[in-house]
């Protein structure tokens, strides 16, 4: 009895283990994640916590530190969560307010992070590199060699079977945003057959279980092939180069003259300046501000024998005419080049350049901003990249 009790411990506790690991795959409760956004509403409630330090966080502190994400949407991912054992009490009574996150949970979501953007194709290469060493293992057996070329036969088996279907039922659009599948193809399957070899020349007998794994390698590489040949049919050669590996790319950027390279920017449009907030941290302070809802009290009215004061809008306008008329400092014009660099830092050139834009949008105002197509880039100023123009008084 007891041995029985030990043993059924042992395997609830892996169970723990799993379920904490698969929640952040749970859309509801025995269903898997379809959306990526719920991934995101996953990782900001585990941020939340590794945020919060020891006391935990309640239902309410997560839906305000989540804000920037519907109440609902992460009250009902943080039961999901609950449910799967990602998210405990605290202390285990029954009016417990507070819940602590688990460590698994947020390592499996990191997983799926980077295999989501490298398609796992780095998982694929360490997976590989590890059968090989496990079947160099002067320990390893022959039990060993057939399950990690049972292994590699399954997964070789999806690649191609998801490839080849995707060829045959995909539009283009769909088969360019999968092509992550086919990159590093020739790298993988060199690394293959490599354990292969391995295997075959230690085991013989398993001959049967590595012609198979061959079979996968030569069907997954069609598909590959098939793939990219739709691409290039489909799309043109510069709609494929999703499936060019990242040396082309440096020989193509070291030996490129400047005018091949900037035709790559073609119709592009972009700041060169980095941002200085991210976009969450710009969604997150229009939610706060929305949420603000403090009214706005009637300034006091003048009375009779006192001046009325001037209005905000004329104080506006005339502040926006006087830093208009320090930057131009007499002139009739000035290069946005030359403001930008005696702002001295990128902080306060945006400062400046949008003082400078609101003066051109206001009616009242007699000048005018003037963008052009040409761009300064200079390492040793303060802000590397600045983008040519002229701030210029309008003469009626």
């Amino acid at each position: 009895m007891d041995a029985t009790l030990l043993d059924a411990e042992a395997e609830a506790a892996v169970l723990r283990v799993y379920r904490q690991i698969f929640a952040v795959l749970a859309r509801e409760a025995g269903a898997m994640i379809v959306d990526p956004d719920l991934l995101d509403a996953d990782q900001a409630i585990l941020d939340a916590f590794a945020e919060a330090g020891s006391d935990g966080l309640t239902v309410e502190q997560a839906t305000l530190a989540c804000r920037a994400w519907p109440h609902d949407l992460i009250v009902r991912r943080f039961e999901v969560l609950r449910q799967y054992g990602a998210i405990t009490k605290l202390v285990d009574r029954p009016n417990e307010l507070r819940h602590r996150a688990a460590f698994a949970p947020y390592v499996m979501l990191m997983f799926l992070r980077r295999m989501s953007v490298q398609g796992g194709q780095a998982e694929l290469h360490q997976l590989l590199t590890l059968e090989a060493h496990s079947v160099s293992d002067p320990q390893a057996t022959e039990d060993d060699g057939q399950a990690s070329v049972q292994r590699l036969t399954k997964v070789f088996r999806l690649l191609g079977n998801e490839l080849a279907i995707l060829v045959s039922t995909s539009t283009t659009a769909q088969l360019r945003e999968n092509a992550q599948l086919a990159w590093g193809n020739e790298r993988l399957i060199e690394q293959a057959e490599k354990v292969h070899r391995l295997v075959l020349d230690r085991w013989p007998t398993l001959h049967r279980a590595c012609t198979s794994l061959r079979m996968a390698l030569a069907a997954y590489a069609d598909a590959v092939q098939l793939a990219a040949g739709r691409l290039v049919e489909r799309a043109g050669t510069t709609r494929a180069l999703g499936l060019l590996p990242i040396e082309t790319w440096l020989t193509f950027t070291r030996s490129s003259e400047p005018d091949v390279l900037a035709a790559v920017l073609d119709g592009l449009l972009f700041d060169a300046a980095a941002p200085d907030f991210s976009a969450q941290t710009m969604v997150e302070a229009v939610e706060t501000g929305r949420r603000s809802g403090t009214a706005r009290m009637a300034p006091p009215r003048p009375t009779a024998d006192q001046e009325a004061p001037e209005s905000a809008a004329a104080t506006d306008r005339e502040d926006l005419r006087a830093e208009a008329e320090r930057v131009l400092a007499g002139r009739t014009a000035v290069d946005i080049v030359e403001v930008v660099d005696a702002a001295g830092d990128w902080i306060t050139a945006r400062r400046v350049l949008a003082e400078l834009t609101a003066a051109h949008l206001h009616d009242e105002l007699e000048y005018e901003l003037v963008w052009s197509d040409g761009m300064r880039i200079d390492p040793a100023a303060g802000t590397p990249w600045a983008t040519e123009g002229v701030f210029r008084r309008v003469v009626s």
